[in-house]
Order: structure tokens, then C-alpha cells, then sequence
């Protein structure tokens, strides 16, 4: 098994700034590939805000795009998040994907998710 563990959080400004970050650790059976954050705002699917896979290749959602930074070290990963939007208020939730280095399988573990809130 694999933990995802995410802090940082909180409420800023608007056009204000947040950092959030994830933790993945456990099992030494199972590689952490991709890691990415999601959002999820009541009446709303399920967003990809950013990802990154091992090898820092990174992919944005448009609303990201120019404001949001995706970056890891290891298991790690940060997301910064910079001119905040009421939009952007959301539960942000980590994801590692990982891969069983003896079953050859995929899983996906999340963290709890963070919150994070705009005020103007």
C-alpha cells in the first residue's frame, strides 16, 4: 500500500498565493509513478489540475495554466498556486499511481484532500 498524504491547505486572498504539498510513501513492492492533483467543487466533476510523472514531464488543466506549478522530488510533489480565483476554491486531492513490482498492476492512491478557500 501506498499513503498520500497532503498539507498546505487553507485560505488566501484573492490573487493571493498557496502552496500545497503530497507525500507518498509505504509499500517498497510498489513504484510511484505519475503523481498529480485534482480538485473537487461541489456540482462539478472531478478536475485535473496538474501532473507530473518520474521523469518531470508535466501536464495542466487550462484553468492552471500560467498560474499553477507542478514540481517533485521523489514522492513529493508541490503544487503552487499563484493569483487565486474564487473559482479555485476546492477540496485539492493528491494522486500517486502506482506500480506492484511483482504483480505488474496499476492502482491509484489518494490522499484525504486539503481545502482550500478565496476570499475577496
Amino acid at each position: 500500500q501506498v499513503q498520500v498524504v497532503e498539507s498546505g491547505g487553507g485560505s488566501a486572498r484573492l490573487g493571493g498565493s498557496l502552496r500545497l504539498s503530497c507525500v507518498a510513501s509505504g509499500s517498497t513492492n510498489i513504484m510511484v509513478m505519475d503523481m498529480a492533483w485534482y480538485r473537487l467543487t461541489p456540482g462539478k466533476q472531478r478536475e485535473l489540475v496538474a501532473s507530473i510523472t518520474g521523469g518531470g514531464i508535466t501536464k495542466y488543466g487550462e484553468f492552471a495554466k500560467g498560474r499553477f506549478t507542478i514540481s517533485r522530488v521523489n514522492e513529493t510533489v508541490d503544487l503552487q498556486m499563484n493569483n487565486l480565483r474564487p473559482e479555485d476554491a476546492a477540496v485539492y486531492k493528491c494522486n500517486a499511481k502506482g506500480v506492484d513490482r511483482h504483480r505488474f498492476t496499476v492502482n491509484d492512491y489518494w490522499g484525504q484532500g486539503t481545502q482550500v478557500t478565496v476570499s475577496s
